[in-house]
């Protein structure tokens, strides 16, 4: 009874085409963004916003980034760990070769050399999709991690190949604690994700979801195919750039290339198949449950171990969760395709009607 839209009626075509039509769900993302706001930063210690919070929210922009170009325009990619690098190692060299510039400043011109990167790698979606664009982003995946390790510049010919980020600033302000990290990555996420949300429902959305269902028939009624895609590939690799860049600065704290192997590709890919393709929740579903299930996975051999007094060694929990990820994605891909999104939603619908007959 508590979630339903009785009563709520809509006077203007603007309120009537709201992101959020429900009161409702306006109001439980004002409470669950106070709470990660204000209540987190205070209660979570140096280990749960260091090394859980913030990569969650970063593989969640990069699948997100993702999400645009396979859910929502249909474009399969997997590159999407060296549009990361990318990022990272443009932001690193923006801030050391131009002085004075904005750490914020430095992020978006990072993501825009990973769009450039993507549009390049893009071209071949023009005439081939599938599984050949697939294998033609994944030459991306070893090119740009090439490039990275045999070009001096891009690392400023360190040696070592590990390069540490340098301090984020911002109008005075030294972000230098995980708390402190935890909130810029909290605030650029939240800004990234909403401007998504707006990117799906405008006329560029929806062109993207007609080249998805089909290309053939988007072509036909006046689509441009060349713009449409490579507009997909460059925001898309523009959200894991700037990915990529918080990456480095707020969660590792060095840039390296191998950081960003062909294994990260396919974890983000796991995490929207798992999450939900073409669904904006999806991403962080998705980044939730791959970043979350390791950490649950080692706390229960724990537990089988002090109330049962069996012993699982850390081998057999890492296998454990390579084949649960492996029968999962089998799962979702034959019975629920869109993920745990299309299950959240159900629930809604469900909710909606509840006490009700279906």
């Amino acid at each position: 009874m508590l979630y339903r839209e009785a009563g709520q009626f809509k006077s203007t075509y603007a309120e009537d085409q709201q992101i959020f039509p429900i009161r409702q769900d306006r109001i439980a993302l004002a409470v669950f963004l106070a709470f990660a706001l204000l209540v987190v930063p205070a209660i979570g210690n140096q280990y749960w916003l260091g090394a859980l919070l913030t990569p969650f929210l970063i593989f969640s922009l990069a699948a997100l980034g993702l999400n645009i170009l396979t859910g929502y325009a249909g474009q399969l990619s997997l590159g999407t760990a060296a549009f990361m690098a990318v990022g990272a190692f443009m932001a690193y060299n923006f801030v050391l070769r131009v002085p004075g510039i904005p750490i914020l400043l430095a992020f978006v011109l990072a993501g825009i050399c990973a769009a450039a990167v993507g549009i390049v790698f893009g071209l071949p979606s023009l005439r081939i999709k599938g599984f050949y664009l697939a294998v033609a982003t994944l030459a991306c995946q070893f090119f740009v991690l090439w490039a990275l390790q045999r070009f001096g510049w891009f690392s400023n010919h360190s040696t070592s190949g590990v390069i540490t980020a340098q301090q984020i600033v911002i109008l005075g302000y030294a972000f230098d604690t995980p708390a402190r990290k935890y909130l810029l990555t909290l605030g650029v996420v939240a800004v990234m994700a909403l401007a998504a949300k707006n990117l799906m429902r405008s006329e560029t959305g929806r062109a993207f979801m007609a080249v998805r269902d089909m290309d053939v028939a988007a072509s036909v009624i006046g689509i441009p195919m060349m713009r449409t895609k490579l507009l997909a590939f460059a925001i898309s690799s523009f959200y894991c750039g700037v990915a990529g860049a918080l990456h480095a600065f707020c969660y590792l704290g060095t840039v390296e290339p191998e950081a960003y192997s062909l294994d990260l590709s396919f974890r983000i890919l796991f995490m929207i198949i798992i999450g939900g393709v073409g669904s904006i929740l999806g991403a962080f579903l998705g980044a939730a449950f791959i970043t979350l299930f390791p950490i649950f996975l080692n706390l229960a051999s724990s537990w089988v171990n002090e109330f049962f007094g069996v012993e699982i060694s850390h081998a057999v929990v890492s296998n454990l969760e390579s084949i649960i990820f492996g029968g999962l994605i089998i799962f979702f891909l034959i019975v629920e395709p869109q993920g745990l999104a299309r299950l959240w939603q159900i629930t809604k619908e469900k909710l909606r009607l509840w006490p009700f007959p279906h």
